[in-house]
């Protein structure tokens, strides 16, 4: 397997991990405060995360990067950990098979700040796609 197609392994498996982490934390969050509820999960990422790059032996020292890595890192850390409560609050207030695909809304957005802030350039192909995305989270969003 080639560099250039790894990606899309591991894109694939984000999208179904994503979609079990709707399911699963749709049934977790009955009866229990969102707020709660994502905290706990954070903490799991956290243990299990911390335990992989230990045992792959990817740990250095965190405090040897670059300022830009820890601010954009730290920001980036602020906004899923925000992404992360508003999704937990949707999914305890609405139906996971209308919260998780308005959540991918972030498609659009992250395409439109990648030109933005990137300087990235997607193709009118690429665009069509992006927008067709868009439509699909209007539908599902609009009121019957």
């Amino acid at each position: 397997m080639t560099t250039s197609t790894n990606w899309l392994i591991w894109a694939i498996l984000s999208a179904g991990f994503a979609a079990l982490t709707a399911i699963f934390a749709k049934i977790g969050i009955r009866g229990v405060d969102s707020d709660l509820a994502t905290l706990i999960r954070t903490f799991v990422i956290v243990v299990v995360l911390s335990a992989f790059v230990w045992l792959a032996g990817k740990w250095t020292n965190p405090f040897a990067l670059g300022a830009k890595t820890w601010i954009f890192l730290t920001l980036s850390g602020l906004a899923t950990g925000a992404s992360w409560v508003c999704y937990f609050r949707a999914l305890q207030l609405g139906d996971a098979s209308k919260v998780a695909p308005v959540d991918k809304f972030s498609l659009v957005l992250v395409a439109i700040f990648a030109v933005i802030f990137l300087g990235e350039r997607p193709s009118p192909r690429d665009w069509l796609g992006i927008g067709l995305v868009a439509s699909g989270v209007l539908v599902l969003a609009l009121k019957r």
